[in-house]
């Protein structure tokens, strides 16, 4: 074996062009589908902790009435807190309302929450700070959507717990700025105990917020879901991500393996003399197989070298300023940062890498098999079978 890795070294330093040609395309595959891995791993990893922080903290103790995949269900998916005992446990209500900026109408979602909670990352303290019979915050999306700046008001209206509409001006004390889509579209937050005497629905609750001090106790007409819970649509959905981006990594994976098959072929019909002389000279088949089979796998295991030379810096850079994606992005309901830092963990360097070396080592194997079949003599010659 030793003898073989020695010899191949010897033909692919003796060959060029053409193996710098392959080692530059593996090279090429490698650090893409690291990048690609990487930055992967750090929307789920970034989009997960941001949703923890914004919205969904330790859980979510929803009313057995309330699913927020069916807006129909917001008109009676409330419930008395009374019922619950509150420690650890933040209360929010929605109600459907509509808002009027400069004359246009947009329906929204109104949710009360209180004012002193620091459970999630929502900035509740400005409406405790500001002066206004009814203030609120807004997220940068309904902010641009409504064309609505801090210190503007605006016209609400909104039902109370008997259907009568009500209307008045709030006032826009804050607008935050977060990836968290869910918390920001088309959403107004106002504090709870303003909504419950604008709605006359005093304590009631659509879902609870838990921090991390609360311990679930079964509730009658209440259901607990936990982090996991909430979180696995999104895991669903890097999953498919994932899936969807393993079709990019086999073409490029297939076009490279392509040039070591076309360069191993060319290779056996070029050298059928010198595969000869190997056996001529005592070598059998199978060691003159192997050797052409080493070369092969020698083409991947330079290209996973040169990958890392120029990769890791590559990798250091990305991981610290990041990958920026258009604000649009943002507007397409799902969490998605700004700016994503790629997660380069070294098992992902590593099963790469085993994953180039042993494909590059089977398709190698596929032409070189053509040597056993070979006779010596012929092949000395230099006929071609």
């Amino acid at each position: 074996m030793k003898i073989a890795f020695q010899i191949a070294c010897k033909n692919l330093m003796g060959a060029g062009l053409r193996t710098w040609l392959n080692v530059g395309v593996l090279s090429f595959v490698f650090v893409i589908i690291i990048l690609f891995n990487g930055l992967i791993e750090g929307w789920s990893e970034q989009s997960i902790d941001q949703s923890i922080e914004w919205e969904y903290a330790n859980g979510h103790l929803l009313n057995e009435d309330y699913d927020p995949l069916d807006p129909f269900s917001i008109e009676d998916g409330h419930g008395n807190i009374n019922d619950v005992s509150t420690a650890g446990l933040t209360p929010v209500l929605i109600r459907q309302a509509t808002i009027y900026p400069q004359g246009r109408m947009k329906t929204i979602l109104l949710k009360g929450i209180r004012s002193d909670q620091n459970t999630i990352k929502l900035p509740t303290q400005a409406l405790d700070s500001s002066s206004a019979e009814i203030p609120a915050i807004i997220g940068v999306r309904t902010a641009e959507v409504a064309n609505l700046t801090e210190g503007d008001q605006v016209l609400l209206r909104w039902r109370d717990k008997n259907g009568t509409f009500d209307a008045a001006d709030i006032t826009i004390a804050e607008i935050f700025n977060t990836s968290v889509a869910s918390v920001d579209n088309g959403q107004i937050w106002i504090s709870i105990e303003k909504l419950w005497q604008m709605t006359d629905l005093k304590n009631e609750a659509t879902y609870l917020i838990a921090d991390d001090s609360y311990s679930h106790q079964n509730v009658d007409g209440w259901r607990f879901e936990n982090q996991d819970a909430l979180l696995s649509e999104f895991r669903e959905l890097i999953q498919i991500e994932k899936y969807s981006s393993s079709i990019l990594y086999l073409v490029l994976l297939i076009i490279a393996l392509i040039a070591i098959f076309d360069t191993q072929v060319l290779s056996i019909f070029r050298r059928q003399k010198e595969i000869g002389t190997y056996v001529a000279l005592g070598m059998t088949r199978v060691e003159v197989l192997r050797l052409f089979t080493v070369e092969g796998a020698l083409y991947s295991v330079f290209g996973v070298i040169a990958g890392l030379i120029y990769g890791i810096p590559l990798f250091i850079w990305v991981n610290e300023v990041g990958i920026s994606f258009p604000d649009y992005y943002q507007d397409m309901g799902i969490n998605m940062p700004s700016t994503i830092y790629p997660e380069f963990a070294v098992w992902l360097i590593a099963l790469t890498a085993v994953i180039l070396i042993l494909s590059a080592t089977l398709v190698s194997l596929i032409p070189a098999r053509k040597i056993v079949q070979m006779n010596p003599v012929n092949a000395l010659k230099g006929k071609i079978q």
